[in-house]
Parts: C-alpha cells; sequence; structure tokens
C-alpha cells in the first residue's frame, strides 16, 4: 500500500493537538487520534469526579473564551469536553483528524548526513509552500483492522503528551507482586475506563487501598469513600509515600511567604500527618500541588478515608499488603495512583537515534522553548511543558510554532538552544528539587515574553503601563499581535 504523503502530521487530538491543529490548519494536516474522540486525558483519564484544577477563566484558548467563563466553579472534565469539542467545530478542526489510527512507528527518511551534528547542524528552512521532500514515514494501524497504513511527513508535530496510556507501577521482589494477591489489582487508568456504575461496584463494600497522594489519589479516595457511605462502607486507606501540598477548592494560584500558613489553617494537613516536608514553593515550582476537593477531610473526619504514611518499602501478601515496619493493610482492591511514564511513551515511537537523545543527562528533555529538540530535525513537541495552565502554554507555543514553520522568523543555533535549555533547567533546579517534572510556573510570563518577542510580537500585551504593572496575564492578552 503506497505511502499517504502530507507536509505535515500532528500525533494526537488532546488538548495540545487541536491548539496544533488549529494554528497549523493552513497548511491541512493529518492529525493522526488513537480513539474514537478528541480530548486526550480529559476524555481517557478522567473519573466522573474529576474537575479542573483552576477557574475556567484560567484554561481557555485565546479567541475561544468559555460562554460562563465568569463562573467560579471549576468545570468538571464533561464541561472540558463540551469546551473542546465547540472548539474543534467553531474553527473546523475536526476535518483534518483521523480518528481509531494509532501509530506503531515512526521511521526517518531524510538525509542522514543532517544527523551528523559536526557535519551538518539542524536548520529550519520552514515548510515549503510547494511541498518538500518527506522527512519522517509514520505507520498506523486503525482499530479496526491489522492492516497498516504508511503516511509521509515532511514535519511531525508530536501531541501525545506526558500523561495517560503508559502506567507507571512500582516493582515488587519475586513473589511478593500482585501475582500472590488474591483480591484484584488495577491502575488509575483502568479505572478511568469504568462507567459510573461500574466504579461504584468496584469499590463499594469492599476494603480498598489507593496507593499515591497526588490529584488522581486524592479523586479516588473521595470516590471510594462516597461509594462506601452507611453502617455497612469500608474505608478507603491511602498509602502515601511522598506529600506533596494540597490547597483548598477555591484557592486561586498564587505565592506568598504566608500561603503555607494559609494552608495549614484552612486544611488538616498537620492533624492527619500529611504536611510536607519541603516548601509549598517546591510543588507550585514542580506543577504538583493538588487541589483539595471539597468534601475530602469530612470524609476522613468520618473516618472513610485512612492514610497510612511509608517512605519505605511495602509489598503484596495474600490478602492485602505488608510493610517492612511489620505493619499490615487487608484489602479487596489495590489500586496503584502512581502516575504514568510519559518519557517510555514518546521512545515507543520515535526510533534510533533519535530515542536517544530523549535520555539526556539532567533527565529533561531539552526542548527549545518547551517545543524543538535542537537535534531532531523537523519534528516538535507540544503539550510536554508544564504550567498552572498548560492549554494556554500549548496554544501559545503552537502559535509560535506555526509562525516558525512559515518563516517569519529563524531558531537560533544549536549549541544556542541547547545553552538556553540548560539555562532554564538551572532556574529550575534552584527553585524545585522536583524539577525533572519540567514544569515553568515560577518563569511562565518570562517564557512567554521571550517567546513573544523571537517571533516579532511585543512582551508588552496589556493596553496600558498600569494594566501591564497590575493585572494578571490571562490567554486572551496573547489574542493578537501587538
Amino acid at each position: 500500500m503506497a505511502p499517504i504523503v502530507s507536509k505535515l502530521g500532528i500525533i494526537g487530538a488532546g488538548v495540545s493537538g487541536l491548539a496544533a491543529a488549529k494554528q497549523l490548519a493552513h497548511h491541512n494536516p493529518i492529525v493522526l487520534e488513537a480513539s474514537d474522540s478528541i480530548g486526550g486525558v480529559w476524555r481517557h483519564c478522567s473519573y466522573s469526579s474529576t474537575k479542573l484544577q483552576s477557574h475556567r477563566r484560567d484554561y481557555e484558548f485565546s479567541d475561544f473564551p468559555w460562554p460562563d467563563r465568569d463562573n467560579a466553579d471549576f468545570p468538571s472534565h464533561l464541561e472540558i469536553l463540551d469546551y473542546l469539542n465547540s472548539y474543534a467545530q467553531r474553527f473546523d478542526v475536526l476535518k483534518f483528524v483521523r480518528f481509531n489510527s494509532k501509530v506503531v512507528e515512526v521511521r526517518f527518511v531524510g538525509d542522514r548526513e543532517a544527523v551528523d551534528f559536526s557535519v551538518n547542524p539542524v536548520e529550519y528552512e520552514g515548510l515549503s509552500p510547494r511541498g518538500g521532500q518527506p522527512v519522517w514515514e509514520v505507520s498506523v494501524q486503525s482499530n479496526d483492522s491489522e492492516a497498516i497504513q504508511w503516511y509521509a511527513f515532511e514535519f511531525i508535530v508530536v501531541c501525545i503528551g506526558k500523561y495517560g496510556d503508559t502506567p507507571k507501577l512500582p516493582e515488587f521482589p519475586q513473589n511478593k507482586g500482585p501475582e500472590v494477591f488474591q483480591g484484584q489489582t488495577l491502575h488509575a487508568l483502568d479505572y478511568c475506563k469504568l462507567d459510573k456504575d461500574a466504579a461504584s461496584d468496584l469499590l463499594k463494600d469492599k476494603k480498598v487501598v489507593v496507593v499515591g497522594y497526588k490529584k488522581s489519589a486524592i479523586d479516588l479516595a473521595l470516590e471510594c469513600a462516597e461509594a462506601n457511605q452507611g453502617p455497612e462502607g469500608k474505608p478507603c486507606t491511602m498509602v502515601v509515600r511522598t506529600l506533596h501540598w494540597t490547597v483548598p477548592h477555591y484557592w486561586r494560584h498564587a505565592v506568598s511567604k504566608f500561603i503555607e500558613s494559609y494552608i495549614l489553617w484552612k486544611l488538616p494537613l498537620e492533624k492527619y500527618g500529611l504536611k510536607p516536608d519541603h516548601p509549598f514553593e517546591e510543588d507550585y515550582a514542580s506543577c504538583q500541588m493538588a487541589i483539595m476537593p471539597e468534601n475530602f477531610f469530612s470524609e476522613a473526619d468520618k473516618g472513610k478515608i485512612l492514610f497510612k504514611r511509608s517512605e519505605s518499602k511495602w509489598w503484596f501478601c495474600k490478602d492485602g499488603i505488608e510493610f517492612d515496619d511489620n505493619t499490615k493493610i487487608k484489602a479487596d482492591v489495590v489500586v496503584f495512583a502512581t502516575g504514568y511514564d510519559g518519557k517510555k511513551k514518546v521512545k515507543s515511537i520515535l526510533p534510533e537515534p533519535f530515542r536517544s537523545l530523549l535520555e539526556y543527562p539532567s533527565g529533561i528533555i531539552p526542548l527549545y522553548r518547551g517545543t524543538i529538540h535542537p537535534l531532531i530535525p523537523n519534528m516538535a513537541f507540544v503539550g510536554y511543558l508544564e504550567s498552572v495552565s498548560n492549554l494556554h502554554t500549548s496554544e501559545l507555543r503552537s502559535i509560535w510554532l506555526a509562525r516558525l514553520l512559515d518563516n517569519k522568523f529563524k531558531l537560533p543555533s544549536v549549541e544556542e538552544m541547547l545553552e538556553q535549555t540548560r539555562k532554564e533547567l538551572e532556574i529550575s533546579k534552584k527553585t524545585t528539587r522536583f524539577y525533572k517534572r519540567h514544569c515553568i510556573s515560577t518563569f511562565s510570563i518570562n517564557h512567554s515574553d521571550e517567546i513573544c518577542e523571537e517571533m516579532g510580537w511585543t512582551s508588552w500585551r496589556k493596553n496600558t503601563w498600569l494594566a501591564e504593572a497590575f493585572s494578571p496575564y490571562g490567554s486572551q492578552d496573547y489574542l493578537k499581535k501587538q
């Protein structure tokens, strides 16, 4: 079967893929989406109770405000999916999407000398209006067929994100893993696939252990507690290894020297032994703080949610899990809310030698402007940089990428780009020990300023200097060139 040839391919139709497709629509991209719908993690990695962790006006496209953007409630995942579908329909993005098209392999078919950087450093000449030579070939398998369709692209934008698809699971000694447990084990990703009734049946009147203490673990523990109301209901136990700061559900994104005192006043973290040992700013700088659901600690007060701190090893036994302090928790169900391996997901489709380039000594993929790997030709990554508002981050970088591919500006040299990524890494290291998460929340405005200036926009996005000095920035400030 002959390959389908196109200038531009986009892998993934989540938030980042939609942003990229809209900004690059004039190149008629082909968007390859493995599932049958858009939305990414909001569609495939959400519980029935999952909500956004910020107000909707902090999570909107610059040219598509929420219809009820002043609503103070945090939108549910279903509301976000409605918003994303409305955006895709408004800008006619769905015509580019090929659903049920799973990428199983990517091949480099460009000039091999181009990847010998001592001879010929990577240079971006944009996308030719007449079409250039393919650089990448992508094999795609449809969900309802074993046949493989090949595509050939001049440029690829990878938008598969860091979450979903590839669960991160703890390792256990031989004969001490889930195989010896007589109950049921699953990852949070598996739980997300259950409908509301099936999820309730899994949890109701069961002794459930949730491993983890980030957002997915907290939401799951609350759903477990709500499914076990009444005298027959069993408590849910959270196994907490690493503590991170949680904040009240009505908190607005802000950092000050008083924030820890405010959080400890509002939430009973010390009562339950959940106060982290590191400063709040470190979790803010690594995008790891979680918004606490409104009823979470009221369920803990009723004994429906219990906590087991464990900085040491634990393993499975026949009827539950054991710890090396000789304590034991009996369980019917154990759910791993232990996150995802985003780097492994990307490496699974990239060929050598490019796969090895993701294994940088720092542990962070060196992405210039959070988008371009200086040593990988004709490929961009959108959605791997985290911030307070990932949607805005992806949209602005998609705008930047579109102008790059339209030859509106040129990239610096490979050495300069790598140096820029090194400087950003040093800033992250100074603000948090969790710098490997590649989060820019503490310097996101500066990051955006530099992107604006590089692509020919002014970094002053407000109409007056007073507004520039005292008004918070939002996505609508980046609506158009100024």
